[in-house]
């Protein structure tokens, strides 16, 4: 019997709403989450019938705290935990509470106003929404700062086996780790560098999204530090958002993997450094304003949490 994996594989989507929710303490939270897993299934479902040309879906992440509060399944999945903030001598990058995420991205933006409506008529009395933000497509797939995002991302199979959890956790095959950080940008600053500076702080040239050679590319870039080698890597759905008027530009990092120890290496790489101390000069321009770890179970763990 085939595993139906949620639409964590697809690639980013012109209009994409994210948001994370967070039960109210002393409510009845499992009977609207059961309404939730339902509702997921029926959304994905109807989307595939009414939109199938608009590569709509939504994805549903549950975290770890949340995992617990609702009962579900143990032992959990075996890189799941709750994420500790990593430290580093300058920048760090932070934790805070995510008990869902829900991803919705359409070419259509209506279904995702839409499906992000009807999540909120279900879950508004017994959880409150922490942080709602639309992404959108930036030319061919650019970053807010003017570079090409995801150029790292595995394609064909290589998507899957980075991407959806396999035999290594046979409990949760097919199911996925999701980590999120919003980020915000010194716009700025950024725009006050000479396109030279900027292409050694993420170390590919901008126009045409070249990597520079080992030998040129800084060792603090960018992408020497957030590259963790070919056999590492993970699915990156990253999308820009903002608001122009008050200088509040950013990016919604979010990274689906068959293994958090991934991500962790990467951020650890980032902000602490290699070697220690020599953290990555695109934090002198982001700061990451969230951080949470979820899973993304399967649609028949969302039929099985939902009856």
């Amino acid at each position: 019997m085939s595993i139906a994996s949620q639409n964590v594989l697809d690639y980013p989507n012109n209009n994409t709403i994210f948001i994370v929710w967070n039960f109210k303490e002393g409510m009845a939270i499992k009977e609207a989450f059961k309404s939730l897993c339902a509702l997921v299934t029926n959304l994905n479902n109807s989307a595939n019938t009414r939109f199938p040309n608009a590569r709509a879906s939504v994805v549903l992440g549950i975290g770890f705290d949340a995992w617990h509060l609702l009962e579900l399944p143990t032992p959990v999945p075996k890189e799941f935990v709750a994420f500790a903030p990593i430290e580093g001598a300058k920048y760090t990058a932070v934790s805070t509470r995510g008990d869902l995420h829900l991803h919705i991205r359409s070419d259509a933006y209506s279904f995702c106003i839409d499906a992000a409506s009807a999540i909120a008529d279900t879950l508004k009395d017994v959880a409150s929404s922490l942080d709602e933000v639309h992404g959108f497509r930036y030319w061919d797939s650019r970053s807010i700062l003017g570079f090409v995002d995801g150029t790292e991302n595995p394609h064909g199979a290589d998507r899957a086996y980075f991407g959806i959890i396999g035999d290594e956790d046979p409990v949760y095959k097919g199911g996925s780790y999701l980590f999120v950080q919003k980020y915000l940008h010194d716009l700025q600053a950024w725009k006050a560098l000479p396109v030279s500076e900027q292409e050694k702080v993420i170390g590919r040239s901008k126009s045409d999204d070249i990597e520079m050679p080992d030998g040129v590319k800084p060792s603090n870039a960018h992408s020497a530090l957030a590259n963790v080698g070919d056999d590492l890597k993970i699915v990156r759905d990253n999308m820009p958002f903002g608001n122009v008027s008050t200088n509040e530009m950013g990016t919604y990092f979010i990274a689906y993997a068959s293994s958090f120890i991934t991500v962790k290496k990467m951020l650890t790489n980032m902000f602490v450094g290699v070697p220690e101390g020599n953290y990555d000069r695109i934090l002198d321009f982001s700061t990451p304003q969230t951080g949470s770890l979820f899973f993304v179970p399967t649609f028949e763990m969302l039929d099985s949490f939902g009856s």
